[in-house]
């Protein structure tokens, strides 16, 4: 077995042994902010990319039983997010009204930025041209939601 096969296998044995969180213990409400990132558009054969503006909104009522949570921006619920669990993170998907998809994964707390690191993703189209876009950022808890 080859070197980098070995470490992918210590590295999922490790992962499977450090505990999930429980549903129960998982925060209810994320506060999300997305600083970086990048956004393409296809137009006419070819690709461009730009940096998109920043982002920030929040992931609310959480209920990881359920496999649920509502999208709040600016205060204002604006959208219903499918959870999908995974090992050390979760993903938050958005189907929106016109059939695109957007795509939150928080992954676990992170002790030394005391955040959760998170990658958000949107695939849409804009007058008939795909758009999509990837951001980086963190989402910290909120225990007031």
């Amino acid at each position: 077995m080859n070197r980098s096969l070995s470490a992918c296998f210590v590295a999922i044995f490790i992962g499977a042994m450090t505990p999930a969180i429980a549903a129960d213990e998982y925060p209810k409400v994320f506060k999300c902010s997305f600083e970086r990132g990048n956004s393409w558009s296809y137009d006419a054969g070819e690709f461009t990319s730009v940096s998109p503006a920043k982002l920030a909104f929040e992931i609310s009522a959480i209920d990881l039983e359920k496999q649920s949570a509502t999208l709040v921006m600016d205060g204002k619920t604006s959208g219903k997010f499918s959870v999908i669990r995974a090992l050390n993170a979760n993903h938050y998907l958005e189907v929106a009204i016109e059939g695109f998809l957007n795509l939150t994964t928080v992954y676990d707390f992170d002790p030394k930025t005391k955040s959760h690191p998170a990658v958000h993703s949107r695939h849409f189209g804009l007058i008939g041209q795909p758009v999509f876009a990837q951001y980086i950022g963190f989402c910290t808890p909120n225990s007031n939601p």
